[in-house]
């Protein structure tokens, strides 16, 4: 129990700057959410115009999922909170397990371990209790911000155990995808790919009547059917806690039953030799990472697609005042129209081109944790050189998601006949890229400066904007603190026009940013994991 208590401890030690920055924004949006809506909508009027616009909306669906009360602060937060939260729940499940797993084996501190006298059954213990205190971490911090925000503790208690449960039966797919892949970077495209089918599957459940039994396939959706403070049913719980368990007793058998350092499927070594995109060190990283961009492509592709689809559908919707003024805090006219609805929807957009960016800072990070430049550098490949085709190609491939985004968009609003010019939805594809470059630029000089920090930072920058433009704008503080993050300073076109000026700004930095980064990393030794 000794040994079982100390490589717990570890692990979660390790992972204390992921859970506590899960943590936070749990808490902040749980809070933000059901403080908003209160002082957005005071009045009983004000809930029932709110409710009769949005409650069957299916664009609205899509995202937040099917609300069983949105006269009550409580109902609000059990759709509007728990359908965000469990998605964030989702991800920091399999983040955790793969960390606490498959990344302790590539970077062989598992075999430390086990040179011990410890057992694997110890270490794979230790995992689990970790990622299960991690998920009561997330738990405390849910609860913390309803209770905050003036929510009963006890259904609020109910709530945050929902989006707990999420996690762990997240956390026990990402044990199961840890025993398979043979890498960590496998083992997080396998964990997020089942997330994006329990997505899926949450969307068409929430979407079409005739398939609401859907919902009963995907824990997302069983966090749905909880319904904490709108008619609960604890019951679900028991099916979230057999959700988690199976997985988890899965992982533990293929884990016995295999080596340490290998998935549990291994890849063949028959196949022909390829050598495609491999002239080049810039072109062999574009190799690598074609699979992620097409993926980035195919999952901003189809929400763009199903944006413009929906775009004249909200035309006929009725919007309070109050809510209207809320939304002009965040730059948007009007939602009621095909160009403001999108225009808000691309706020979304925005975000997912700067995580892409973000991601390819973390794909070079991982080369150099794994210790693959070492072998690069040793080759007649100047450091500098590396650097700047890494971020040429981040460049390309943002520029690419941006437009792709803008023209799927315009596909789907063209087959509704909504009255959307292919060119405003290039102009609000280009759009995501300014603040995406800056991003980009940032992380970059994270990476030059403290490596072993970058993905943190480079994650973390963009989400605490985002979060901060969201709430900021939403709360009753001080204009230049909501100033401060560069979502503020971003036009949403085609509501908006172009802002010329901030975007310039953005690009220069940007591409100061960019050089800097170039310059200290030809100067400093490469650093391990």
């Amino acid at each position: 129990m000794a040994a079982l208590s100390q490589i717990a401890r570890r692990r979660l030690a390790a992972g204390r700057t992921r859970d506590l920055c899960f943590a936070a924004f749990f808490f902040i949006y749980a809070w933000g959410q059901t403080s908003a809506y209160r002082s957005t909508y005071p009045t009983m009027q004000d809930r029932l115009n709110f409710a009769n616009s949005f409650g069957d909306n299916k664009s609205v669906r899509l995202f937040y999922g099917v609300p069983h009360d949105l006269l009550t602060a409580g109902g609000y937060a059990a759709w509007r909170v728990a359908g965000v939260l469990a998605i964030f729940a989702a991800a920091w499940g399999v983040l955790a397990a793969v960390r606490s797993m498959r990344a302790e084996e590539d970077s062989g501190h598992e075999e430390l371990i086990l040179s011990q006298p410890v057992g694997r059954r110890i270490s794979f213990a230790a995992s689990i209790v970790a990622g299960v205190a991690g998920a009561a971490i997330l738990w405390l911090a849910v609860w913390l911000g309803l209770v905050v925000a003036k929510l009963p503790a006890g259904e609020s208690a109910l709530f945050a155990l929902g989006l707990a449960c999420v996690g762990l039966v997240s956390l026990g797919v990402g044990a199961v995808v840890s025993q398979l892949a043979a890498t960590r970077r496998l083992a997080l495209e396998l964990g997020a790919g089942v997330l994006g089918l329990a997505f899926v599957l949450r969307v068409i459940a929430d979407t079409a009547n005739s398939l609401d039994w859907m919902r009963w396939l995907t824990p997302l959706g069983w966090a749905e059917e909880l319904r904490p403070f709108a008619g609960s049913r604890p019951a679900v719980l028991l099916l979230l806690l057999g959700g988690a368990a199976l997985p988890i007793v899965a992982a533990r058998w293929i884990a016995m039953r295999r080596d340490v350092g290998v998935g549990f499927v291994q890849a063949s070594d028959t196949k022909e030799p390829d050598p495609t995109l491999l002239s080049s060190p810039t072109t062999q990283a574009l190799r690598d990472e074609r699979g992620r961009l097409a993926a980035w492509l195919i999952a901003g592709g189809f929400f763009a697609v199903v944006i413009g689809l929906l775009a004249d559908s909200v035309s006929s919707t009725n919007v309070s005042e109050s809510l209207n003024q809320q939304l002009q805090k965040l730059g948007v006219s009007s939602v009621t129209t095909a160009s403001g609805y999108i225009a808000f929807s691309f706020l979304i957009f925005i975000l997912m081109v700067s995580l892409f960016t973000a991601s390819q800072i973390a794909a070079a990070r991982h080369e150099e944790a794994d210790q693959r430049l070492e072998t690069l550098f040793a080759q007649p490949v100047g450091r500098g050189r590396w650097l700047a085709g890494r971020l040429a190609l981040a460049v390309a491939g943002a520029v690419l998601l941006g437009l792709v985004i803008g023209f799927l968009t315009w596909v789907g609003a063209a087959l509704v006949g909504a009255d959307i010019s292919l060119g405003d939805m290039l102009g609000a594809g280009a759009n995501t890229l300014p603040i995406a470059l800056l991003f980009l630029g940032l992380g970059a000089l994270a990476f030059a400066l403290v490596p072993r920090a970058t993905s943190g930072i480079a994650y973390g920058l963009i989400l605490a904007a985002f979060v901060w433009q969201l709430f900021g704008s939403l709360l009753d503080v001080p204009d230049w603190t909501v100033n401060l993050t560069p979502f503020h300073q971003v036009a949403l076109v085609p509501a908006e026009s172009f802002k010329a000026g901030a975007a310039i700004v953005m690009v220069v930095i940007a591409v100061l940013a960019m050089l800097a980064s170039v310059r200290l990393f030809e100067r400093r030794d490469l650093t391990g994991s």
